[in-house]
């Protein structure tokens, strides 16, 4: 019983939560690790005091609340029992996200519809800060039964996220290297992203010039730019890299690609004003697909993971915590843009 009592302590490192939480997720957390199983007869109230150190009402509020969930059972003059362990059924899920744009507004309603009605799913955005990253993994570890992050590139990231229980983790969309084992969902840029080039190189050389915007420090991966370079200079490309599209600054005869979407409209928008043709005039590729590039335009050429599919691996991780290491394809959707 002596592990059980270090799952309780283990919590007291995070103030973010009361020793009423602490004792309540220190049990929950010895039940998924195995540490207690069906049957086994649980601390006394006394016990609990003196190992804890905690107040009487507080562990009696947290037995109580353990019964209300139907884990364990209080059995006259005998004790309190582990009567379940199955601890899904109050599964708490923290999200943690990138922000709010189409894509991850696709993975989050996708993954909400795939775990279910009876998964509570808390929703956090670190927005490419890693000070905010750091904060939201500090102040929600502990706290779930699951934990889905899409990282961050820093160097601070591995160090941050190893607080985490690696069988209650799952890194999705981008991979970072961490030590140890654990699961992921990821989707690869370097080798897709030089792949979906190599297949629309016939197309790219209609054209005088490829312009790929891409600015520094933003959430756009580095391998992306990595695979263009390398393309460009394999295939001897003419080409060009500037940190973002300006307004009015389109021009026929290049081919323009694109990994922000708020830059994707301004030139859609430049192209209409000026009665451009796409496909034709100009060629337009965008990274990450969405109902809206399908129709737009008569349709913008991207190439994309399916964040769908992602996200429903993800929902069978948490519905069932089996481990997986999978890297959703990359796919070219082909459209009049290109």
């Amino acid at each position: 019983m002596r592990n059980v009592f270090e799952k309780i302590q283990e919590l007291e490192a995070n103030p973010g939560y009361s020793k009423h939480e602490q004792l309540v997720l220190g049990f929950i957390n010895a039940i998924d690790e195995k540490i207690l199983v069906k049957g086994d007869r649980l601390p006394s109230v006394n016990t609990m005091i003196k190992e804890t150190g905690f107040a009487r009402e507080t562990i009696v509020k947290g037995y109580k609340e353990l019964i209300e969930k139907g884990i364990i059972e209080s059995k006259n003059r005998m004790g309190y029992y582990l009567s379940n362990i199955d601890t899904r059924q109050m599964a708490k899920v923290a999200l943690v996200m990138y922000a709010f744009d189409s894509i991850q507004e696709t993975f989050h309603n996708a993954f909400r519809a795939a775990v279910g009605p009876d998964m509570h799913i808390d929703v956090f955005f670190h927005h490419q800060n890693i000070e905010i990253f750091e904060t939201i993994i500090n102040n929600i570890n502990g706290k779930y039964n699951v934990y889905i992050v899409t990282p961050m590139p820093h160097p601070k990231t591995a160090g941050i996220l190893k607080v985490l229980p690696p069988h209650k983790f799952l890194m999705t969309d981008r991979f970072e290297p961490m030590p140890g084992d654990f699961s992921y969902v990821i989707q690869e840029f370097e080798q897709s992203s030089y792949r979906i080039f190599v297949e629309l190189l016939d197309t790219i050389r209609q054209f005088d010039e490829m312009v790929f915007f891409s600015r520094p420090n933003s959430d756009s991966p580095i391998e992306i730019v990595r695979a263009f370079k390398k393309f460009v200079k394999d295939y001897k490309i003419n080409y060009s890299i500037k940190k973002e599209y300006v307004q009015g600054s389109v021009e026929r005869g290049k081919v323009y690609f694109v990994c922000n979407d708020t830059q994707t409209w301004m030139l859609l928008k430049d192209c209409i004003a000026q009665n451009i043709k796409l496909g034709k005039d100009i060629g337009i590729l965008s990274q990450d697909d969405d109902p809206v590039k399908e129709i737009i335009c008569d349709g913008i050429t991207t190439y994309s993971a399916d964040f769908t599919l992602m996200a429903q691996k993800a929902a069978h991780f948490v519905r069932t915590q089996e481990k997986i290491q999978e890297i959703i394809p990359t796919v070219l959707k082909r459209r009049n843009s290109l």
